[in-house]
């Protein structure tokens, strides 16, 4: 009874400071979030980073681990011993019991002097893996950017085809209206009028699917960034969509994302690493040697001096060089050599590899990129002539010179023309960021 009683004045006390917390990380949150705020807030509450992060801090601390190898150990020993025992009094003749007290203090050291340069490749392993670990944090934000910055123009694209839809189920129902007016005047028969509310209700069927994929398109990218069900999210969209006219160069963009990617910097540290575990290998084939060193005293009650006599009078110093060379190891140095050597050109293969990898990806950029801009020019000039020639039909539609077929007939190839723009700007967009992303351009918008 009295657990279960300290256990709730625990969560009476803890539970609002935890609550207060994540209301005061919560309340500093943009009421619109623009892409640089959704990086930001990613990279630093992601939950992968966040782990990645700790690994970081794990390895450096192996590197004070390994530094601190090379300087000399200390350790301190204390016993106290007593022993109850029955001796021979030689004057009496007679046994008697004895009770002894005795102790002995002292303190130990050793250090290696020389073993074939390990704990200095160790050293540098060490810091070669704090490195490592860092370019891990910056290949993983690297990844959540891109993913990031795809769900953030699937919302913009989204929500512009939403405003679209709304402005054309406006016009329609302009158009019905009119057409109504048209039929009760009797200008028009039943079967067109029946044409136009078809196409309202189209267009209205329209529009909830493109909100639909709005809000969903919402929820993902709130998803990706951890935020809470209860915590409102909208985007801001940019007044202004800068279109690239021109591609830059393909051999000078993969030079500079060899020379500024972190998975390349993250595979050249791992030749690395491989290249002093082969160092560390080779120097367990070399003699060791290590000095200890101690100094200590002791007391027994069995003397007749005085405890601090005795402790100044039984004083006693050590000082031994061990020498440890290794002559058959039962092939386990050979091993560990052998398998050293394969884990370097592992990493050798690895380098290759990321490397052509990398170079892949920004030439499909590259080509990704040259068709987008070429796809948004062909559909612009589509939407220029298709929006011309629905608005000339809708004002022949006003004056009854065509019929409604015919202007549904215009409208649905101007809807298909403005589908096809906006896709392209988009996709145009959205490469773009991606192939300066690769150069190591930060994403902006």
């Amino acid at each position: 009874m009295r657990r279960n009683f300290l256990k709730w004045i625990l969560c009476f006390v803890l539970l609002p400071g935890s609550l207060y917390a994540q209301d005061t990380v919560f309340a500093n949150l943009p009421s619109q979030w623009r892409l640089e705020d959704c990086i930001s807030y990613a990279s630093l509450n992601n939950i992968t980073l966040t782990s990645l992060r700790l690994s970081t801090r794990s390895a450096e601390e192996d590197y004070m681990q390994s530094k601190a190898a090379v300087n000399p150990d200390l350790y301190a020993s204390a016993s106290q011993s007593f022993m109850n025992s029955r001796s021979l009094d030689v004057n009496t003749g007679n046994y008697k019991n004895r009770f002894n007290v005795s102790g002995n203090y002292g303190a130990n050291s050793s250090i290696v002097l020389y073993h074939g340069g390990f704990l200095r490749y160790d050293i540098q392993s060490k810091d070669l893996f704090i490195q490592a670990a860092k370019l891990d944090v910056e290949e993983t934000t690297n990844s959540l950017t891109l993913s990031i910055t795809q769900a953030f123009f699937n919302i913009l694209l989204a929500r512009e085809v939403m405003v679209s839809f709304e402005a054309l189920l406006s016009t329609s129902e302009g158009q019905l209206t009119q057409g109504q007016q048209r039929y009760d005047a009797g200008s028009i028969a039943n079967k067109e009028l029946l044409q136009l509310q078809s196409q309202v209700a189209g267009d209205r069927y329209n529009l909830i699917r493109a909100t639909n994929n709005f809000r969903l398109n919402t929820v993902i990218l709130k998803q990706l960034l951890f935020l809470p069900t209860s915590i409102d999210f909208a985007v801001t969209v940019p007044g202004n969509f800068p279109v690239p006219t021109t591609v830059y160069p393909l051999p000078d963009a993969q030079q500079e994302a060899l020379q500024s990617r972190p998975e390349i910097k993250n595979r050249e540290v791992l030749v690395r690493i491989a290249q002093t575990d082969m160092q560390k290998m080779r120097a367990m084939f070399k003699p060791t040697i290590s000095m200890q060193a101690g100094l200590g005293t002791g007391y027994s009650d069995a003397q007749s001096a005085k405890f601090l006599s005795q402790l100044g009078n039984n004083v006693y110093q050590s000082l031994s060089i061990s020498l440890s060379v290794p002559i058959y190891t039962r092939r386990v140095n050979k091993t560990n050599i052998n398998k050293s050597d394969i884990r370097l050109q592992q990493s050798r293969l690895l380098l290759y590899e990321a490397k052509a990898i990398l170079n892949q990806q920004v030439e499909q950029t590259y080509i990704n990129l040259q068709n987008a801009v070429a796809e948004y020019d062909a559909a612009q000039k589509q939407l220029t002539f298709s929006e011309q020639i629905y608005f000339i039909t809708n004002e022949q539609m006003k004056l009854g010179a065509v019929t409604t077929l015919e202007l549904l007939q215009q409208k649905n190839i101007y809807v298909q023309a403005l589908q096809v723009y906006t896709q392209a700007k988009y996709s145009l967009l959205l490469y773009e960021k991606i192939y300066e992303f690769y150069r190591g351009i930060p994403v902006r918008f």
